[in-house]
């Protein structure tokens, strides 16, 4: 047996990379107890209304506006943000590799010590200016990739598991403990960092005969997911990209309701993400789904509102908030082959009495448990709390049994 010391590298490495396991480990296991610890240390001024999301004054608009009114604009130069990760304020969390150097990016090195299920740095559309004095909602985008919230989103959340940790899970106050989040300031400020966003969508079924709805509540996995797993969410949700790096796909799916519309498809009916999209894009008048729901829209039978945007206090990780509200025989025809597990996670369900609930009902005690005593990512607690409080308007007008 050889009594050969070991390199001090590969023990640090060893030991760099059990602790930053840890900390993922109690990240993952801990998302929503840390999420309220570190609402806690922000002032109240700084949250949406219903204090969930972090979100400036003119991101959340006063009325759901309909999705066919809010503007998207493009910037074809895309500047660089000073804050991406690299920074030497997270060297104290950063694990090495086994030749003893620190990995540089916060995705590397959850692909090679934690990886989950689904992780691939695509290409999104960053968001780069929510326009404070348009009529209409007017959002500015550029190129960004899906690691970029990683390497910072999940980096300040690491970060700030780390702390909480070494405080015994108590809240964070000194902000020596959490340099990186810091640094970021501000995390409102999108030109501080690369911020991508989700489309978040509270997908209601809606019941005009007897004024009842339901909705849609996803359960996501964290050994599938790379973010928010251990937590409840509204589906569909999925981040704001092409559905291909092709170049042809930037500029067609660079849209709101195609970018809903396909992960619809995706989550509710498990649709495959391959769309053919690598040798020419999406033509989505000709797509059965899409024009179905299109012409749904055009009737009335689904509407279709954004209710604004706003950002995660622990991860701040952003989400854009919508909701799709479909007339019960649209529903059920659409979603007749509802799936119960996709690739994030799978669908909740509560007991009727009939087999035939397909989510939770939309109901005053249901928006108070999930958004107040159950573990509910930070979006769909502020999307479930702004459309019961809008509700008349998005289920046009009717009220019913609703607030039972």
């Amino acid at each position: 047996m050889s009594t050969t010391p070991r390199p001090e590298s590969a023990i640090t490495s060893e030991a760099s990379q059990a602790a930053w396991r840890q900390v993922r480990d109690y990240l993952n296991r801990s998302r929503f107890e840390l999420t309220q610890t570190a609402m806690a240390g922000r002032p109240a001024h700084e949250f949406a209304p219903g204090g969930r999301v972090l979100a400036r004054k003119h991101w959340i608009p006063e009325t759901p506006v309909p999705l066919e009114q809010v503007r998207l604009r493009w910037q074809e130069q895309t500047p660089p943000a000073p804050i991406d990760g690299s920074g030497a304020e997270l060297d104290a969390t950063r694990a090495r590799r086994t030749d003893g150097t620190p990995y540089t990016f916060y995705a590397d090195a959850v692909r090679n010590l934690a990886k989950p299920r689904l992780f691939e740095n695509r290409g999104c559309y960053r968001l780069l200016e929510v326009a404070e004095d348009a009529a209409e909602p007017t959002l500015t985008f550029g190129r960004g990739h899906y690691f970029d919230v990683i390497n910072v989103c999940e980096a300040a959340a690491h970060e700030y598991a780390a702390a909480a940790l070494a405080a015994s899970g108590q809240p964070v106050t000194d902000p020596g403990a959490t340099p990186f989040r810091a640094v970021i300031d501000d995390p409102t400020d999108l030109d501080r960092r690369p911020v991508m966003t989700a489309v978040s969508t509270l997908a209601i079924r809606y019941d005009r005969r007897t004024g009842s709805a339901e909705f849609v509540l996803h359960w996501r996995d964290p050994a599938k997911v790379a973010s928010g797993g251990g937590l409840f969410q509204v589906m569909p949700v999925g981040m704001f990209q092409a559905s291909h790096d092709a170049p042809w796909n930037e500029a067609n799916d660079f849209d709101l309701w195609r970018a809903i519309a396909r992960e619809l498809s995706e989550e509710l009916l498990g649709s495959s993400e391959d769309y053919g999209s690598d040798t020419a894009p999406i033509a989505y008048d000709a797509w059965p789904f899409n024009q179905a729901l299109s012409a749904a829209r055009v009737a009335g039978t689904l509407r279709v509102y954004w209710l604004g945007l706003g950002m995660d206090p622990l991860t701040f990780v952003t989400d854009m908030l919508t909701v799709a509200v479909f007339d019960a025989e649209l529903f059920d025809a659409t979603f007749a082959r509802i799936v119960s597990t996709n690739d994030e996670g799978h669908r909740v369900q509560l007991e009727d009495g009939t087999g035939q609930a397909v989510g939770i009902p939309f109901t005053a005690d249901q928006i108070e448990r999930l958004t107040s005593r159950e573990p509910m990512q930070p979006a769909g607690a502020a999307l479930l709390q702004l459309a019961w409080q809008h509700r008349k308007v998005i289920l046009d007008g009717a009220v019913g049994t609703l607030g039972a």
